[in-house]
């Protein structure tokens, strides 16, 4: 996707390095996995972290890296096994398939009772949402 050029920030700001952005993102996410799962405060501050990384990446505050040359057809697989992954996920989801075929979300609940999983999940959905917002 271009930008245009007016919208992309050259100069990088101070607080834009990963030796500030990293610990940021830690302890946003060790906040956010001390949350219990699915409670109000939980969803709250989810809403609240993305809306702020959208507003980021919406705007022209966080300077943008170069787009990445187009993919090969060869990453078109790749698709494959995530187009398998959803439709399984979905059929499951709405079948009510039960323990028979537990979904994804199921079967990772046991793992993200304990709250050093669920801030290691936390962080792994900021960092990915934070390269999102520097395309």
């Amino acid at each position: 996707m271009d930008h245009p050029r007016e919208l992309i920030v050259t100069e990088p700001r101070v607080w834009d390095r990963p030796v500030v952005s990293v610990p940021v993102l830690v302890c946003l996410s060790l906040v956010g996995g001390q949350l219990p799962s699915f409670s109000a405060a939980a969803n709250l501050y989810t809403l609240g972290t993305g809306g702020a990384l959208i507003w980021l990446g919406l705007g022209a505050r966080v300077p943008r890296r170069p787009v990445p040359r187009r993919l090969g057809m060869g990453a078109v697989w790749w698709l494959v096994p995530v187009a398998v992954f959803g439709v399984f996920e979905g059929t499951t989801f709405v079948l009510h398939a039960g323990d028979d075929f537990p979904t994804l979300s199921r079967l990772a609940d046991p793992l993200l009772e304990d709250e050093l999983v669920r801030s290691a999940a936390w962080f792994a959905w900021l960092a990915a949402f934070w390269g999102l917002v520097r395309r």
